[in-house]
């Protein structure tokens, strides 16, 4: 009998859940609302709308099959206990909440996919420790012990991979380098820290370093008559293919900084690659050039995923698609 699992990926905006086989073949796959239920209290809410389309989902198929597991990406998900601890961006207190402890906003998400698929293996990783494991089974780090992920979309996630093993630390958190410091005293984070690569090397970071420099430098730009709610990272994308000075200035104070948190990061792990993975937030070449050139002499260790360039030498590219 076919063997099949359920992996679900949370976002802020939505949840995206599949069947997949032990090839990585997708089945079939659906979509749930994740912003539809904002607050705190909506997460009981959440939990039931996810678990009853996930068995709509697994009913669907025409054909019998065993369903062997469940994984789970999500925000703030600890390995070890199966809970999704305090997401900055997920089930928030009201506004007024009387009792704002942080401490409360606990989610034990695994626990409650197990109660609606009772018998069926269900664990949780962080999203973006799931995106290090399935570019180590299925994806140019097929074969490598050693490599670093970043994923690079509203925020900055990133995973470490030692000696074929993910890093997870005694609490399951870590590899943040979303939140080591980068700058010194820099923006302020939603970690509660400040300097943080994830409010410079973002969605998120890149406007702010665009609106930052429109204040600062006099050059003529299209982005100057976007207002900040209307902005995203795909527009400085767009500007910086047009020779836009602000958008490129942009992409070499991002690529600089990301450079070189980067090549402290590989003094510590040594690693045979790192991977930049995104979709708006590093498209096009220039943003990998300039990590690379930022780099110096670690440039050889990049390839980006799934964008057409890389950085990789070929012996490194070949054992990957080993």
């Amino acid at each position: 009998m076919k063997k099949l699992a359920i992996g679900i990926d949370i976002g802020g905006i939505n949840t995206a859940f599949g069947l997949v086989d032990e090839n990585g073949d997708l089945y079939a796959d659906s979509v749930v609302s994740t912003k539809k239920f904002p607050l705190f209290t909506d997460y009981p809410a959440y939990v039931a709308e996810l678990t009853e389309s996930l068995h709509a989902l697994a009913d669907s198929l025409s054909f019998e099959y065993e369903l062997v597991g469940i994984g789970i990406g999500a925000p703030n998900a600890n390995y070890h206990t199966g809970v999704i601890e305090h997401p900055a961006n997920l089930w928030k207190f009201p506004v007024g909440e009387t009792n704002p402890d942080e401490s409360r906003r606990m989610f034990p998400l695994v626990d409650d996919i197990k109660k609606a698929f009772p018998g069926v293996e269900c664990r949780m990783t962080n999203d973006a420790n799931a995106a290090t494991i399935g570019e180590m089974i299925y994806g140019n780090a097929k074969g490598m012990k050693d490599f670093i992920m970043i994923t690079l979309g509203t925020g900055l996630g990133s995973g470490f991979v030692a000696n074929g093993e993910m890093i997870y630390g005694h609490d399951g958190f870590a590899g943040e380098f979303g939140h080591v410091i980068a700058v010194r005293g820099g923006r302020q984070c939603g970690c509660g820290r400040r300097g943080c690569p994830e409010t410079y090397v973002s969605a998120t970071g890149i406007k702010r370093t665009v609106f930052e420099l429109m204040a600062t430098m006099t050059e003529p730009s299209e982005l100057r008559d976007i207002p900040f709610a209307n902005f995203d990272a795909a527009m400085v994308s767009t500007a910086a293919s047009h020779g836009d000075p602000i958008a490129l200035e942009a992409f070499r104070i991002t690529g600089e900084l990301l450079g070189y948190a980067l090549a402290d990061a590989v003094t510590i792990t040594s690693p045979e690659a790192i991977f930049l993975f995104g979709g708006e937030t590093i498209r096009g070449f220039i943003f990998a050039l300039l990590c690379g050139v930022a780099i110096g002499t670690y440039s050889s260790w990049f390839i980006a995923t799934p964008l057409s360039f890389d950085l990789m030498p070929e012996s490194i590219k070949n054992k990957g698609k080993e």
